[in-house]
């Protein structure tokens, strides 16, 4: 799949990037959300421009670029939290279905700072488990699961905005986790968390990835990328230019110089 279109990359110079090859044991893997051709403008601002992808089950994505490249709308556009301008947004039915099943894959999102209600962390996990729409009699398992799953159980009364920050986005990790998402979106993450908490946080993501969810995560530390992500979207100036396993984004030498002067801190300000 070519991560710019012929003439777009004629027009900057050099030849699109194209994605490796997937190896044999990610060969057959379900694909749950796409993009073709898909655009967004705000007013006068694009946002995106013409960005064709796919999240298959599994994923590990980062998504990398200058501040103001797309990576957040990217984000937004992928969980349905935005209607493309152009181009269109296709969810996938699941490997099996029926013809004509309607499917929608189980998303939740994410953000640097979690938006937390004036409630106990417990009534927070509720709140989640009831929008959901997860029924009543399945909601204390999975309280209790996702209480677990983050270390918070003796935390559960305390009021969820007393939390230290990196508590507050393991709560935000659980209240995600007890949905079981097929795809969890994560919007810099770990952007406002001192080194411990960050790597509580990284470790959990880490954990939900080798469960089978499928991760998009937008982030600033590359270090972060390369421990995380098995597959790399970079963004400029909100198009897709380089869509490639994250062992090729850091190692080869074929990127489009914008990519390259990005890896080595020298994306000149436009």
């Amino acid at each position: 799949m070519s991560a710019l279109s012929p003439s777009d990359a004629a027009a900057r110079g050099w030849p699109a990037v194209t994605v490796p090859a997937a190896p044999a044991a990610v060969v057959g893997r379900p694909a749950l959300i796409g993009l073709q051709q898909a655009s967004v403008r705000f007013g006068e601002r694009q946002a995106l421009r013409d960005v064709t992808l796919q999240i298959h089950r599994g994923d590990r994505i980062a998504l990398v670029g200058a501040n103001g490249s797309g990576k957040t709308t990217l984000l937004r556009l992928l969980n349905g939290l935005l209607v493309p301008s152009t181009g269109q947004r296709l969810l996938h039915a699941p490997a099996g279905a029926p013809s004509g099943h309607a499917h929608r894959p189980v998303t939740a999102m994410l953000f640097q700072r979690p938006f937390l209600l004036h409630f106990s962390v417990r009534r927070n996990l509720q709140l989640a488990l009831w929008l959901a729409g997860v029924p009543a009699a399945e909601r204390p398992d999975r309280l209790a699961g996702a209480l677990a799953r983050v270390g918070l159980q003796a935390m559960a009364a305390l009021p969820a905005r007393s939390l230290s920050g990196g508590q507050q986005q393991r709560l935000a990790l659980a209240r995600a986790w007890a949905v079981r998402p097929d795809i969890l979106f994560l919007d810099e993450p770990t952007a406002s968390l001192d080194p411990s908490a960050k790597r509580e946080v990284e470790t959990l993501i880490d954990e939900f990835g080798h469960d089978g969810m499928a991760l998009v995560m937008s982030t600033h530390n590359l270090g972060q990328a390369k421990r995380l992500a098995g597959r790399v979207l970079y963004l400029d100036a909100g198009r897709l230019l380089v869509d490639c396993s994250a062992d090729h984004f850091f190692h080869r030498t074929d990127l489009p110089p914008e990519a390259a002067q990005f890896l080595k801190g020298e994306l000149p300000w436009s």
